[in-house]
């Protein structure tokens, strides 16, 4: 009859025993360890819970501790945001805008995340915040002008509708970086009127560009004939000096004439010279009376 040894197996048990206890303590290890331990992405920041309580609010990204089980990381996304909405709103003068097309740029204010957190909740704040400001103010600014006004100039309008929903939203924890009318429009006949009197007006301008430039054409001609004008007055005006002088020096001066015969003179004999019936006449550079030659 074989006999077994109850040493060897309780040694058997007992490493047994130990290795299971060692496996389950590795795993709880683990798990703790990969429990401690959260990456915050980029582009997000990390709140830190514990017992449900916001312990802290500004962790970076990368790879951020805490206890597990009793602290929790969640990640918020504090890139820019963009809110697009469609609209209704009424002018000054009680024209419809149809397919009023809005869109907001933000993002949060990371040092006011907690009471965001704790006022809100981020998950709600399109919805308590950014619609009920954006639909409010830009139905006020819209109908502070007239329905022509906005077509024209709707980045006025746009600007006024940006400054307004700034200070109100900062105060809440929202930073407002854009604002937009990306779309509107009003029914047919109203947008036909509108463009027929841009019509009329780029066609008035034209005919203002035409009359201005003939304007300036007949200046340009009333110019240069004065600039003729006092041109001929100049030479006039230096040929009666010339003349007047001439005149004075003559009467000052009676051999002036002879004078003025000597300095214009070429150096040529006249072919003939003299009053008399048989003046002298100059043939071949040789001085001959008028009858015949010696």
């Amino acid at each position: 009859m074989q006999k077994f040894s109850t040493e060897n197996n309780g040694e058997k048990r007992f490493n047994l025993g130990t290795l299971v206890l060692a496996g389950l303590i590795a795993i709880v290890v683990l798990i703790l360890l990969f429990n401690s331990f959260t990456v915050v992405k980029e582009g997000f920041i990390g709140v830190k819970y514990r017992f449900g309580r916001i312990v802290d609010s500004d962790l970076t990204a990368g790879l951020n501790a805490h206890i597990p089980f009793i602290e929790n990381i969640e990640m918020v996304d504090i890139r820019e945001q963009i809110y697009s909405v469609q609209a209704d709103a009424y002018t000054s003068d009680t024209q419809t805008v149809d397919s009023l097309s809005l869109k907001l740029n933000y993002c949060y204010d990371s040092s006011m995340l907690p009471d965001i957190i704790r006022s809100i909740g981020i998950q709600n704040v399109e919805t308590k915040l950014i619609v009920p400001y954006v639909a409010k103010i830009s139905k006020d600014e819209i109908g502070k002008v007239k329905a022509e006004d906005l077509v024209q100039n709707r980045s006025t309008v746009q600007n006024a509708i940006f400054e307004s929903l700034k200070d109100p939203l900062a105060e809440q924890g929202i930073i407002v970086t854009a604002f937009a009318i990306e779309n509107l429009s009003f029914d047919d006949a109203f947008e036909q009127s509108i463009q027929a009197k841009v019509i009329a007006a780029q066609d008035a301008l034209k005919m203002q560009n035409k009359t201005a430039e003939r304007q300036e054409e007949a200046k340009q001609q009333v110019i240069a004939a004065q600039a003729e004008a006092d041109s001929q007055k100049i030479r006039a005006d230096a040929e009666a000096y010339a003349i007047e002088a001439v005149q004075k020096q003559l009467r000052e001066n009676p051999d002036y004439i002879e004078y003025l015969k000597v300095t214009k003179w070429d150096g040529i004999l006249p072919q003939a010279m003299g009053n008399d019936v048989n003046p002298f006449v100059v043939l071949d550079g040789e001085n001959l009376t008028g009858t015949a030659a010696e």
